[in-house]
């Protein structure tokens, strides 16, 4: 056995070589991982951001096959009326016409991820009809999406409406806004 000389110098180096290697390795891979995930979550809200533009032109064409592939079996709606609907309720209320929706046009969304979920907020002026007659206003919502071995799901909705602005103090109530149109009541659009 040598203990001087090329042999040890050369043990030494690749030694040396292998601890910064693996160093910086283990260094960087939380690093790269942080982007990595933050690139995910990236591209889970715009897929998010993409169904939501999607669940909006069913609801205006009132397609149902498309909603049905969009809701989760155990889906649950409450409108801002406090009505409740599971996905059959609500795909049979659309199936019979019984809810139409001629506009909608979002604002204000934001997307949260949390895990395997993604709860949608936005803003939505919407018109159209209900069992009820017309609707028209502007919402905030709550969607809540889940991510499933098949894609993303609706798996919630809630909506409220937002209040008209209330007439300056000084003005009484009757004069600031006069009726133009018979009162509409409020959608159940999800």
């Amino acid at each position: 056995m040598r203990c001087s000389g090329q042999p040890i110098r050369a043990s030494l180096l690749v030694t040396a070589a292998l601890l910064t290697c693996f160093g910086s390795g283990f260094d960087a891979s939380p690093a790269f991982a942080a982007g990595a995930y933050a690139q995910k979550k990236h591209d889970a809200k715009r897929q998010v951001e993409a169904l939501e533009e999607q669940w909006r032109i069913a609801q205006l064409t009132g397609d149902v096959a498309t909603m049905d592939k969009m809701l989760s079996d155990d889906y649950i709606g409450i409108s801002m009326s406090g009505q409740v609907s599971t996905k059959a309720q609500q795909l049979d209320r659309v199936r019979a016409r019984k809810v139409t929706i001629s506009k909608v046009e979002l604002s204000d969304m934001k997307v949260k991820m949390v895990g395997a979920i993604a709860i949608v907020t936005s803003k939505a002026e919407v018109e159209g009809t209900n069992e009820t007659g017309p609707v028209s206003g502007t919402y905030r919502y709550t969607r809540v999406y889940q991510r499933v071995p098949t894609g993303w799901k609706i798996t919630s909705f809630e909506a409220t409406k937002i209040p008209a602005p209330k007439p300056p103090r000084d003005q009484p109530a009757a004069e600031a806004t006069p009726p133009t149109s018979p009162p509409v009541s409020e959608p159940h659009f999800n």
